[in-house]
């Protein structure tokens, strides 16, 4: 059994929790939580694992295959530095640090310690991403030229935006891309590799928060493809949950079209055609995002017992912080930027 300790028991946390659980060859053994009130509920809900008010504690006092850390960022350097180390396997969600040099800081000093460290970016697990792949690398799309995701969660507008879930949100300097459109650098890479430019359009719509909530960034490639990335968290689409797929997405090919609705349903139709075919496959209704977060936690155990090729290292995974500091540099300067890595 893989023991794994978890830092952090915030909103998403849950997520995590649950996908440890579900696990057969992995306990949750402790948990760290600096507020009272959460450790409390936690106490009441999950009796049989072992609960501290400092990570400092549950890292002094138990032996972990995997440490999980599901904390703000302003929290991962500090954590970090006390796990290398000490811990073979560390997740570290995502956002990864507060800033691109931080993160630089952070993966030079896992290089040479004796951890690994693979950030917590899921949404390339979500299982329609992962079909879309597969239906790439057939060919049956024939050369893609053209890719868009819709980002409307609909969650942004009002003075009470975020407050329900995640309040830390309406404080962020940088939010729409930092937070959110993260993802979908990292889907893109995942898809299509890493872009030749960046072209990035960004702006604060809810005057409540502190942060960009609305805009694009358009990921340019050596063949002339393009994947672009528009998002508005004040915006909904259709969808029973608009927090399934959080929005909607097209790949085109020469030869077919993939769309993906905001039920997780794909479709795909062959060029000339009127109507698209329905596209067969475990949507994963589970959990969060598709069960996104148990796909992602299996992977890291599956590793971690010797099965399969690690995905979403440190290492593999700063060009996804080069990439949205570029977006941020392109929205500022009005220029589209040349991605140099």
């Amino acid at each position: 059994m893989l023991q794994v300790g978890l830092i952090g028991a915030g909103y998403f946390s849950r997520f995590h929790i649950d996908a440890w659980q579900r696990l057969h060859e992995v306990n949750l053994l402790a948990i760290a939580e600096t507020d009272e009130s959460r450790r409390e509920i936690l106490a009441s809900e999950l009796p049989e694992i072992k609960l501290y008010g400092s990570a400092e504690d549950l890292l002094s006092e138990n032996q972990l295959d995997i440490l999980d850390i599901a904390t703000p960022p302003s929290a991962h350097r500090t954590i970090l530095r006390d796990a290398v180390n000490g811990v073979k396997m560390i997740v570290c969600q995502k956002p990864f640090c507060v800033s691109l040099s931080e993160a630089e800081e952070i993966a030079e000093m896992v290089k040479g310690s004796k951890s690994t460290l693979v950030i917590h970016e899921n949404f390339r697990f979500q299982p329609w991403y992962r079909k879309i792949k597969s239906i790439i690398c057939s060919g049956e799309l024939g050369e893609v030229l053209q890719a868009q995701f819709r980002l409307r969660p609909g969650d942004g507008a009002g003075v009470d935006a975020y407050f329900d879930r995640q309040p830390y949100f309406r404080n962020m300097k940088r939010f729409l891309i930092h937070e959110t459109g993260i993802h979908w650098i990292d889907v893109f890479r995942f898809l299509f590799g890493i872009p030749q430019t960046i072209y990035g359009d960004l702006r604060r719509l809810n005057p409540e928060i502190s942060g960009e909530d609305a805009g694009y960034f358009i990921f340019g490639y050596a063949d002339g493809q393009r994947a672009v990335f528009d998002g508005n968290r004040l915006l909904d689409h259709s969808a029973d949950n608009h927090r399934l797929t959080m929005g909607e997405f097209v790949v085109e090919g020469t030869k077919a079209t993939i769309t993906l609705n905001g039920d997780a349903e794909l479709f795909l139709r062959n060029r000339g055609e009127k109507e698209g075919q329905k596209i067969d496959y475990d949507i994963g209704l589970k959990g969060f995002g598709g069960d996104c977060v148990f796909n992602f936690q299996k992977h890291i155990a599956d590793f971690c017992l010797g099965r399969g090729e690690l995905e979403n290292s440190v290492e593999n995974y700063l060009p996804n912080l080069v990439l949205e500091n570029l977006i941020y540099e392109s929205a500022l300067t009005g220029r589209r930027c040349r991605v140099e890595m």
